[in-house]
């Protein structure tokens, strides 16, 4: 089951993606003895010189349960080594992925063949986004060619996703598929 979690900065997407990914952990182990891995890809590395940066990622380690294994995914990687991951797979986020390609350039076809191979084996994933169209209307060119590129991006994995959250002051909104 792919799960798509989308919101603005800030709107507590994350906790949301957190909380969702342990239920499916959760309900894998009642299939499974043991229970289910749970591996949080993380997309935002700490220490490049940003405060804000490093202290939001610092709040995010905080609240993962200890049994939960971290990937970071170094700016420019693909995300296909960390989705042939067993058990239950969190990436957080595509926003701050996507940033780190040159001209915001990423391999879309393999990120959603290798959503759908996770699918097929009966793995969840939960994905997180930033949803940018809501804000401002970018000042720069590069602005609105992230917004654009994130935008598409989305809206691909949206459509592979089995459902879609969308999250605002906290608050979950499931949105469903157009049915024309």
């Amino acid at each position: 089951m792919i799960s798509l979690v989308l919101g603005g900065a800030r709107s507590g997407k994350s906790e949301v993606a957190e909380r969702l990914a342990q239920r499916r952990a959760d309900e894998a182990g009642s299939r499974e003895a043991g229970g289910a891995p749970v591996t949080y890809v993380a997309t935002a590395l700490s220490g490049a010189g940003d405060d804000d940066l490093d202290q939001r990622i610092a709040r995010h380690r905080r609240r993962r349960p200890a049994q939960w294994s971290t990937i970071e995914v170094t700016p420019g990687d693909s995300l296909t080594t960390a989705l042939s991951t067993a058990g239950v797979v969190l990436v957080d986020s595509l926003g701050t992925w996507l940033a780190g390609h040159e001209e915001f350039a990423v391999d879309l076809d393999g990120l959603l063949a290798s959503l759908e191979g996770r699918r097929l084996r009966g793995e969840a994933t939960v994905i997180v986004s930033d949803e940018v169209g809501l804000g401002v209307h970018p000042a720069t060119p590069l602005g609105l060619q992230f917004r654009d590129a994130l935008g598409d991006l989305n809206r691909s994995v949206a459509e592979l996703s089995d459902n879609v959250r969308f999250v605002a002051a906290g608050r979950v909104l499931l949105l469903p598929r157009e049915d024309a």
